[in-house]
């Protein structure tokens, strides 16, 4: 226990010491687990890119570089296969704007029952956000994320998730951008968890972006399970030159009215 919490001091010393935290609301890979029926979580995302691009995507869009996105995930537990999510407040601090409100998303998440108990775990999640003129050109945009996954190795130890994620501007099929999101992981011990992640943007599916127009961004990521809070904690560098160089993000999670949530009776 003493090292434990050594560790995750140390782990939120680092973070703690961004002065601010890509310009987006969700760096994350699903894992297709989700709350028990009828208990509510909370996930505070923090994204800071110390060195990220210095041209908006739009007219009026925000810059990447030195700057801070942060939004709060609330979750509930609905039915064994179904959990609903809400993102609200999302919010940012960029580097050619002060404070701004970015709007708010709904999440639908579907998922084989028990998929913390399975060798191979899947789902597929649903978002509808409602966007802010400073974080999206468009008002109204959607995700598809299935979720596909495997544990492997001895005791479990080891698993491989593929998020091929689909953002949706309500234009078409051919207009769906391919955003993929993957994740290796080990798990040290019933604490600590080590991961590599990978987010990438090819495009739209009518077609791909030259190579060097596409997103790559690698993550080595640190996870800690702890009671009542579990934290995450990544560097992502950059592969492309159309990718934020140098990214950091740090989510806190709690099951806020589980058994060993911040709520708990």
């Amino acid at each position: 226990m003493a090292r434990d919490a050594v560790l995750l001091s140390s782990l939120l010393l680092l973070f703690s010491a961004v002065p601010a935290f890509a310009v987006t609301d969700e760096i994350q890979v699903y894992t297709g687990e989700i709350m028990p029926v009828g208990e509510v979580g909370l996930t505070w995302h923090n994204n800071y890119a110390f060195d990220g691009l210095k041209t908006p995507d739009f007219p009026g869009g925000l810059v990447d570089s030195h700057t801070y996105s942060s939004v709060t995930e609330w979750a509930l537990g609905v039915t064994p296969w179904f959990e609903a999510g809400l993102y609200l407040p999302l919010f940012t601090r960029s580097s050619n704007r002060d404070w701004t409100y970015n709007g708010f998303k709904l999440r639908a998440l579907f998922v084989q029952p028990d998929n913390q108990d399975k060798d191979f775990y899947y789902g597929v999640n649903f978002e509808f956000s409602w966007n802010e003129k400073t974080w999206d050109s468009q008002v109204n945009t959607g995700e598809i994320r299935p979720i596909i996954g495997w544990r492997f190795g001895e005791d479990r130890r080891w698993s491989l998730t593929f998020n091929p994620i689909l953002d949706n501007n309500y234009k078409g099929f051919s207009r769906l951008e391919f955003v993929p999101a993957t994740r290796l992981d080990y798990r040290i011990d019933e604490t600590w968890t080590v991961a590599a992640e990978e987010y990438d943007d090819f495009g739209e599916l009518r077609g791909f972006l030259p190579a060097n127009q596409q997103s790559h961004q690698l993550w080595g990521v640190v996870d800690f399970t702890g009671n009542p809070i579990s934290v995450e904690g990544g560097l992502g560098f950059g592969l492309t030159s159309a990718t934020d160089k140098l990214a950091v993000k740090v989510m806190l999670m709690s099951d806020l009215t589980g058994p060993h949530g911040l709520f708990a009776p």
